[in-house]
């Protein structure tokens, strides 16, 4: 028979700095390798991830155009499904006369190129460097031969094969952001109360209130972005104009892009206007052109950037560095585009959770004083749904 007494286990002691230290320890690690396997799954579903975001910046940009539509009685869906094939019947025209306007003055800039590169090789000549035909002819030779290298035999393939996998890449992207866009503009309450239900129910209302905070803090962040690139493109473009530099509308979409890139998009994409008048009409109105470039990026960077982006989005220059960084290693460069408004969009949401919890106040007993779960979280995407 065997008999049961009493336990002679004994907590271990140890110092209460080291169980504090090693409580925050397995909980840090838990955390770092949970962050880890969500990158991992981000970049290895890149492909899809990406235009989900984006169709999400799309649907944050233009949700009140469709509330509006909708508002005058037209079904939510037909107004979605018309804000969509506007926008692209709006690029599309808008990039036929962006491709009509570099065709037509696409001679006239070659000529002006080999016009420059004949300026360039007299001045080889006849300037300090005194450079001989023979030594500019081996220089230009070598770029030749190295030019040729790189593009023969297997590099051929596996440069048509990188470009062709990049090509269907972008193509099933574009379709993706087409019918996510659409999708999020006709039922995103739908999507979202299908979401939350997926959470625990003691959960929901934290996390319904936190995703209604990421959104608004979205959707301002796209609308003073769009504000900033906007007036950087409208800038560069009134500057350009006056210069007569050649391809006006062509530099203001570039710019236009280039501004999403947080830091240093626009001052890249106003660089092609310098270079643009360099090669049209030389290093003095190049010069002036590039101070003009400098002073709409001081105009927004010094006006514009404090007055919107201060008062909508709260992230510290140093946060926007970081999380361009870890963009750029999670996704390249469409991963800086969207790693500044999901971090803003973050930040929200963690200040949102801890207006929940005083000081000192433990998990448990900030739990314990939450509302009952609401059982009608969905009310509004059921409403919605019932009125199309």
């Amino acid at each position: 028979m065997i008999e049961a007494g009493a336990s002679n286990f004994s907590r271990a002691e140890v110092p209460w700095a080291v169980d504090l230290a090693a409580a925050w320890a397995w909980r840090f690690v838990i955390i770092v390798i949970a962050v880890g396997i969500v990158l991992f799954l981000i970049q290895f579903f890149a492909v899809i991830m990406l235009p989900l975001v984006i169709a999400l910046f799309v649907a944050a940009l233009m949700a009140p155009v469709v509330n509006a539509i909708h508002g005058i009685g037209v079904p939510r869906k037909l107004a979605a499904l018309v804000v969509v094939l506007g926008g692209v019947a709006l690029i599309a025209l808008l990039l036929t006369f962006i491709g009509t306007q570099v065709s037509q003055g696409i001679d006239d800039l070659s000529q002006q190129v080999v016009d420059g590169l004949g300026k360039i090789r007299d001045w080889l000549q006849t300037g300090p460097l005194h450079a001989s035909d023979s030594q500019i002819d081996k220089y230009v030779k070598s770029a030749q031969d190295f030019i040729q290298k790189q593009g023969t035999g297997a590099d051929i393939i596996g440069n048509v094969t990188t470009v062709g996998k990049a090509a269907a890449d972008i193509l099933a992207g574009f379709f993706i952001i087409l019918f996510s866009s659409y999708f999020f503009l006709a039922d995103g309450k739908l999507i979202w109360a299908w979401v939350v239900r997926l959470f625990p129910r003691a959960a929901r209302l934290r996390v319904d209130s936190s995703g209604r905070v990421a959104w608004h803090s979205l959707t301002q962040f796209v609308r003073a972005t769009v504000l900033v690139a906007g007036t950087d493109a409208i800038g560069v473009m009134i500057i350009a104009a006056i210069l007569k530099v050649p391809f006006v509308s062509a530099i203001g979409v570039l710019v236009f892009i280039g501004a999403f890139i947080p830091l240093i998009g626009a001052t890249l994409s106003g660089t092609v206007a310098v270079l643009v008048a360099l090669v049209a009409h030389g290093p003095v109105v190049a010069l002036i052109m590039l101070g003009g470039v400098v002073l709409v990026q001081q105009i927004e960077a010094h006006v514009l950037q404090p007055f919107l982006m201060g008062r909508f989005v709260s992230v510290h220059p140093l946060g926007v560095i970081v999380a361009i960084a870890a963009g750029v290693i999670v996704a390249g460069i469409p991963g800086a585009l969207i790693a500044v408004p999901l971090t803003a969009a973050l930040n929200a949401v963690v200040q949102h959770l801890a207006s929940f919890t005083a000081v000192g106040e433990d998990s448990l007993e900030a739990a314990a004083d939450d509302p009952e779960p609401d059982p009608m979280i969905a009310a509004d995407a059921d409403a919605d749904a019932a009125d199309d």
